[in-house]
């Protein structure tokens, strides 16, 4: 039986000023899955993650997301997807309920539970307080809650753990894996905390210099790396096992 995907790349290329950043990644991400996504500071999480958001556009390749083209059907898309990509931004002067508010109305959504939103992500009784008061975890809370406050059927979240303590680490943990598992969401990844990654992903793709090189379920990581994710990654990057029988896709 062939696997369904939420998210399917073919050749994707980004080229900026003549650069290729993005160099002919192919990316595969199944259906009520985790998969994180790891690479070095610059490799092109965030700018693959752009493209898969609608925020930036192809220079070259197939992208499909919940099986439509992203260049085709992106508004479409838009309405199923929730995202965190880079620093979230809100209207400080207004409260965690208000920013909620206007983001469902931004995406037609008119049956959102901001209070059950706020409150999977701990931040229970504080809706009505200003935005400007916030910590830096608050904010990050806020912005997961805005994600999936429309209850999409894929998450897009770039280093979403920035600026928790370890206890809402943990929290967050306990959300995402409880999104895919009773909520049927998809989530895409990723984290420098290679830890979380590993209490959580079923997939790992590795990206190095724009390039996708590697895409492996976590199960086959632990059968050649016993202490965990954290060997694997630094075996793949300084070249160990990169060539070795990883490839699944």
């Amino acid at each position: 039986m062939s696997k369904a995907y939420v998210v399917k790349i073919e050749n994707l290329t980004k080229t900026f000023a003549g650069k290729e950043v993005i160099k002919q990644c192919h990316m595969h991400v199944e259906t009520g899955s985790i998969y994180g996504f790891l690479g070095a500071n610059g490799a092109g999480k965030t700018t693959v993650f752009k493209m898969l958001s609608g925020l930036l556009i192809p220079t070259m390749g197939k992208t499909e997301v919940l099986g439509m083209d992203i260049l085709t059907h992106r508004d479409t898309i838009l309405a199923e997807i929730g995202t965190l990509i880079e620093t979230p931004l809100f209207y400080e002067h207004l409260s965690a309920t208000e920013n909620l508010e206007i983001h469902l109305a931004y995406m037609g959504v008119n049956n959102g539970n901001v209070d059950a939103a706020l409150s999977k992500v701990g931040l229970n009784n504080t809706g009505d307080h200003p935005v400007s008061k916030f910590s830096l975890g608050m904010k990050q809370r806020l912005a997961i809650a805005r994600a999936i406050v429309h209850q999409p059927k894929l998450l897009i979240l770039d280093e979403p753990i920035n600026g928790l303590d370890p206890m809402g680490i943990r929290e967050m943990r306990r959300l995402f894996l409880d999104l895919v598992k009773n909520h049927r969401m998809t989530i895409l990844i990723s984290s420098h905390i290679l830890s979380e990654i590993e209490h959580i992903a079923d997939t790992i793709g590795v990206i190095v210099n724009g390039h996708i090189i590697e895409e492996v379920s976590l199960p086959s990581i632990k059968k050649q790396f016993p202490d965990g994710l954290e060997d694997y990654f630094f075996d793949l990057m300084s070249g160990g096992k990169m060539n070795a029988s990883f490839n699944e896709t």
